[in-house]
């Protein structure tokens, strides 16, 4: 039996480029979210989790009101966050990265992320598919644990809005990652939320 892991990063934020830290989605975002939910109408969902954030919150909206199945709960374990600060073996390259991160952001980002591995990477004795609505870092920290990588490896692992995710958690095997960041519900022009060098 498997345990598989849907995560779905959320539709791109209104003004999200006057870096304000939540808000509603843009009309793009929306029709992310759409284009996500109708990419996964077809999965017999067993629970669905989001981000209390309100652009997570607004994508779990929009998707279940096309999902009428779907009932997305909020779970503080998807919060936004900073999954590790700087780590043993960490490329400088990233140093810059945590400049402006506090060590309080970092013990709180760590001791999500150990709550939410334990408690969305359990084994199942059933089938079982879960939707989680959350950010790119969460979603990072989810794929470098899938691999068993070391601890800093989430960086530079990027998400586009509303790009698609699944992880295949086994009880005797290592997780297998299925898919990472598929965009092939999203036409091109709703493709965002990747560093601007990168192509997609």
């Amino acid at each position: 039996m498997s345990h598989f892991i849907y995560l779905v990063r959320h539709g791109e934020q209104l003004d999200a480029e006057h870096g304000l830290p939540d808000g509603p989605l843009s009309p793009r975002g929306v029709r992310q979210a759409e284009a996500i939910a109708d990419r996964l109408s077809g999965v017999p969902f067993s629970n669905a989790w989001h981000s209390p954030l309100l652009r997570a919150a607004e994508t779990a909206r929009i998707m279940s009101t096309r999902m009428p199945a779907l009932n997305p709960q909020p779970s503080a374990l998807l919060f936004d966050c900073y999954p590790t600060g700087p780590t043993p073996g960490m490329p400088g390259a990233f140093e810059h990265f945590f400049g402006g991160v506090t060590p309080d952001e970092i013990d709180a980002g760590e001791a999500q992320m150990a709550d939410a591995t334990a408690e969305f990477f359990s084994p199942s004795m059933e089938d079982q598919h879960d939707l989680l609505i959350t950010h790119n870092f969460v979603i990072a920290w989810f794929v470098r644990e899938a691999l068993d990588s070391p601890s800093w490896r989430w960086l530079g692992i990027n998400q586009a809005n509303c790009g698609l995710t699944i992880i295949r958690v086994r009880s005797a095997k290592p997780a297998v990652l299925v898919a990472h960041n598929d965009l092939g519900h999203l036409a091109p022009e709703l493709r965002t939320g990747l560093p601007v060098d990168q192509p997609y």
